[in-house]
């Protein structure tokens, strides 16, 4: 098959040269409600047209170059006193898989223990170009499923304003779980 970025044969749809120059993440840090801190890798103008992969097949290769690229070297290094558990937020699969599910896995380390499942949206409505009025009226109403572990790392593909984050945040919250930090691919704030 070809590269999708530079065109030459390669084995995997973005070959190692263009992963190399193009994809090599950065860390960018903000915090969101109660200084919860969000890190994330690449700057959203940065990578939009490969995240908007991630309503075809093809987003399942694509997200996981990105994963390995960012989230697996950041798991890697990742070092705390006791495991803990990654959760993605909403993580309902899609087209054959679910983009956040990826990311998640990515996350399997010594010290980190992905759970799947277990933080699901019960509105479907998606949040892709609306507006932050349009997001505070039409809340996710996330449901937790029961899980062993009091320390999360929550997982999402895209941070905008941190709604969805927040949303999450407090359901994690109500349940009596420690939200350590969150970890989003990319960061559509950062220019």
């Amino acid at each position: 098959m070809r590269c999708l970025m530079c065109e030459s044969l390669s084995l995997e749809h973005i070959c190692p040269s263009c992963q190399n120059i193009f994809l090599a993440p950065s860390l960018y840090r903000r915090k969101i409600l109660h200084n919860i801190e969000v890190i994330s890798f690449y700057k959203y103008s940065e990578i939009k047209d490969l995240l908007h992969t991630k309503h075809t097949d093809l987003g399942y290769y694509i997200y996981t170059i990105l994963a390995k690229n960012s989230l697996a070297k950041f798991a890697a290094e990742f070092d705390y006193s006791h495991k803990v558990v990654s959760i993605a937020v909403d993580d309902h699969a899609k087209n054959g898989y679910s983009h956040t599910a990826i990311l998640n896995k990515a996350l399997k380390s010594k010290c980190i223990k992905p759970l799947y499942g277990k933080l699901r949206a019960t509105n479907r409505v998606t949040y892709s170009g609306k507006s932050r009025e349009f997001r505070i009226l039409n809340p996710r109403a996330f449901e937790l499923k029961d899980f062993n572990g009091s320390d999360v790392i929550l997982v999402d593909d895209i941070i905008t304003t941190g709604l969805t984050f927040t949303q999450a945040i407090e359901t994690l919250q109500k349940n009596n779980q420690n939200v350590l930090f969150c970890i989003a691919l990319a960061d559509a704030s950062i220019t």
